[in-house]
């Protein structure tokens, strides 16, 4: 995969996360502190860090499990292993990745995992 792509993936998925803090911070004022140093840190930093567990539990369910899978892919990013499914290691489409740039499944696993969890 294209190095100027996962830079763009990147890009995305940073906004992401700044949108998920932005809401996050209009939601609960107490929040802005935590969330500025949260944000001014490197990704390595915050994924080691893992985020406050009071500031995922201030946020929706919703956007907790949307921050989890942006940080997840950026953790691959920073790992060489991004757009590559972590079940089969077939690279998956860069139109997916497009769509769902947290994704860390092709479509044939993704569907296989929905189907026996049903």
């Amino acid at each position: 995969m294209k190095q100027e792509f996962i830079d763009k993936m990147k890009g995305k998925l940073l906004q992401m996360r700044a949108d998920i803090y932005e809401s996050l911070a209009k939601k609960n004022e107490d929040f802005k502190g935590l969330v500025n140093a949260v944000e001014s840190g490197d990704v390595c930093d915050i994924a080691s860090d893992a985020i406050d567990r009071t500031m995922l539990d201030s946020l929706g369910q919703q956007d907790a499990d949307r921050l989890e899978l942006v940080e997840k892919a950026l953790n691959r990013i920073a790992q060489g292993k991004y757009g590559v499914c972590f079940v089969c290691g077939k690279d998956i489409p860069m139109a997916r990745l497009e769509s769902l740039p947290w994704t860390g499944m092709c479509v044939d696993c993704k569907s296989k995992a929905e189907k026996s969890s049903r």
